[in-house]
């Protein structure tokens, strides 16, 4: 494996470490991960297999299109960089759709932040 497809992979997996690390902060603070759509479901629960599972599932599209892009344009950084923030700024939205405690929505929010901090700078470089 190349040094690029290297820290890619390491990107992912760091993307979904954080993402079970922010998990684990929220069983020790007693922080019940539920979530209710308020569309007549019962309220969910964010399981540590859902959310790691969800987050392998985003990082490993997040740099197919990096790959994509950078076969389909010169511009590839910018144009992911452009994507990737707006796709973060948009994963927020359902944030504000369901009822859940702060507490969950603020881990929620920090999980979203911590797969976007690795993700985008890393899928960001020329090399990537």
């Amino acid at each position: 494996m190349d040094r690029a497809r290297s820290v890619a992979a390491l990107a992912v997996g760091g993307a979904v470490l954080a993402t079970a690390l922010l998990w684990a902060v929220a069983q020790i603070l007693g922080i019940d991960l539920r979530v209710d759509p308020r569309n007549g479901q019962p309220p969910g629960v964010i399981s540590l297999p859902f959310a790691a599972t969800l987050t392998l599932a985003l990082s490993l599209l997040g740099w197919g299109t990096r790959a994509l892009l950078n076969r389909l344009t010169r511009r590839a950084s910018v144009i992911w960089a452009v994507i990737a923030v707006l796709v973060l700024l948009v994963s927020f939205l359902p944030l504000f759709a369901v009822e859940a405690t702060g507490g969950t929505k603020a881990i929620l929010a920090l999980m979203h932040l911590a797969v976007g901090a690795v993700l985008i700078p890393v899928f960001g470089r020329r090399t990537a």
